[in-house]
């Protein structure tokens, strides 16, 4: 084998520059279902603004997706 110990060496090197973060879950105090729920109820009412700002008139609904014109 000839890279020897530098993988490790490497390894270790890679992990102190994170932090020694790692793969940590998120631990926000939340059972999945909570989450779930939590997620449902921002996207509600994400939705339900985009929905007011389009009755209000917003024409710039989506206009940062393909509202270009091609010449």
């Amino acid at each position: 084998m000839t890279r020897g110990n530098q993988r490790d060496r490497d390894r270790e090197r890679a992990q102190a520059r994170t932090g020694n973060k790692g793969k940590s879950v998120k631990d926000d105090g939340l059972t999945p279902e909570q989450r779930r729920e939590r997620d449902a109820k921002a996207l509600q009412e994400k939705a339900a603004k985009k929905a007011a700002q389009a009755a209000a008139g917003g024409n710039n609904a989506g206009a940062g997706a393909g509202s270009k014109t091609k010449k």
